[in-house]
């Protein structure tokens, strides 16, 4: 799908090399849970972005510069939102607990010892003692991977008790979090290869369940349930992602059209547009719209249908009224790439506002692109340059950056706001330079 969930593009991600997809309904879902336990936790949640990555397997993990990231399959395993949001707290106690740096930390203090006994079991080899070099050897490695695994249950097990505090200040139930964490538990009696990835990477001893439930059990809100609209919010998301992930035939199957829910309504609605059967797909959507007007999000999912299926004009009419309900950053891009369909002067210059909007947090290196189209259509080439940068930039590519940068500078006005901006994108460093 290139890749958009009403979907906006596909971020490159080649330093994690992971694949990190963009969907507005599911990271602003993500977001409205998140937020509350970081404030709990101390944080700023403005300083923590949050990445939603394509991957089927039960995943989520923090990175350095207060990154949190949630496997799609996460989303779309877990049974409630409490289970989703255990999971976010947990991840935000590692966050907190300042772990990535302990964990790199506790890596450089065992290389040491670790590289000695490695030097003088290869000397042992070399004098001809090759059995006691070679126990060195495995020994450092085997005492190494002990103390690591030592010390990662020891992270997992203090994040636990840190995610249980914040959902408490925060006045929500830990029963999704032990919920989930019990399944991970019945997980580890599975062979490795039929585990999910997050119960490997999360070590869950019988003492560690067992101090989770005696914290958990004693909250105040632990007999808090998720509301209908919350679980509401959550069942769409997941039938979203499983319309745009899976294959369409399986989620027929998943959403048989005996399930008039809807769910399966906005599921299907997405795996017919898929299959090419707009007739069917707008059959799904429209009973959606009359039936919650308010929600830009079926709106959006209604202007990604006609837009991929070449009804231009009605393609816009739906961006239009989900960015009227929602001035979202993603909206305001469907919106300025229906709008670029056009192929006239009028509707180019009105993308730019709609496109410079979705482009303003950076957060969208997409928008930058279709910026860079927009100009181009206007014949203005220095500012097509710019946002041709600007996007090469998001993403990391640096020397096509600077590429594009220079060739902006030699087309804006000298010392300009817009020559300034491609300026910096010029004259930063080369990756692995100072």
């Amino acid at each position: 799908m290139g890749m958009s969930l009403a979907f906006t593009g596909a971020t490159p991600a080649a330093a994690q090399r992971i694949s990190l997809i963009s969907d507005a309904e599911t990271e602003n879902m993500l977001r409205e849970y998140t937020d509350p336990i970081l404030r709990a936790a101390g944080l700023d949640p403005k300083a923590v972005k949050l990445h939603l990555v394509n991957d089927p397997n039960l995943n989520a993990f923090v990175a350095a510069g207060q990154q949190m990231f949630f496997n799609t399959g996460l989303i779309t395993t877990v049974e409630t939102p409490s289970e989703l949001i255990g999971v976010i707290a947990h991840e935000t106690g590692h966050m907190a607990g300042g772990h990535l740096v302990k964990r790199r930390e506790e890596y450089e203090n065992m290389s040491v010892p670790m590289i000695a006994s490695m030097i003088l079991g290869v000397g042992a080899i070399a004098a001809g003692a090759g059995d006691a070099g070679m126990a060195m050897i495995l020994g450092s490695q085997h005492i190494a991977t002990r103390s690591l695994l030592a010390f990662t249950r020891e992270q997992e097990a203090s994040a636990d008790q840190a995610g249980a505090t914040f959902l408490e200040r925060a006045g929500m139930s830990g029963k999704g979090m032990l919920d989930l964490f019990s399944t991970m538990r019945d997980q580890e009696l599975l062979s490795e290869t039929r585990q999910d990835p997050y119960a490997r990477s999360h070590p869950m001893s019988g003492a560690r369940l067992a101090a989770l439930e005696a914290r958990v059990t004693e909250s105040p809100y632990y007999d808090r349930h998720d509301s209908p609209e919350r679980i509401h919010q959550f069942k769409m998301v997941q039938a979203k992602l499983y319309g745009f992930l899976d294959e369409p035939n399986a989620t027929f199957n998943r959403y048989p059209v005996s399930d008039n829910s809807d769910y399966a309504r906005y599921a299907r609605a997405v795996a017919y547009h898929r299959t090419g059967q707009l007739d069917k797909a707008l059959n799904e959507i429209e009973p959606l719209v009359e039936s919650d007007p308010k929600n830009p999000y079926i709106r959006e999912v209604k202007g990604q249908i006609y837009f991929e299926s070449g009804k231009v004009e009605e393609a816009i009419t739906a961006y239009r009224e989900a960015v009227a309900l929602l001035p979202d950053e993603q909206l305001y891009l469907g919106l300025g790439r229906a709008l670029l369909a056009r192929e006239d002067k009028a509707s180019a210059e009105e993308a730019v506002k709609h496109l410079q909007a979705a482009a303003k947090s950076g957060d969208q290196p997409y928008a930058y692109y279709q910026l860079s189209i927009a100009y181009g259509k206007l014949d203005n080439i220095g500012m097509a340059e710019l946002a041709t940068a600007q996007y090469y930039d998001a993403a990391g590519a640096v020397k096509e950056a600077k590429m594009h940068a220079m060739r902006a500078q030699k087309l804006l006005t000298n010392g300009s706001p817009e020559w300034l901006r491609a300026q910096d994108i010029a004259v930063q460093p080369n990756p692995g330079r100072g």
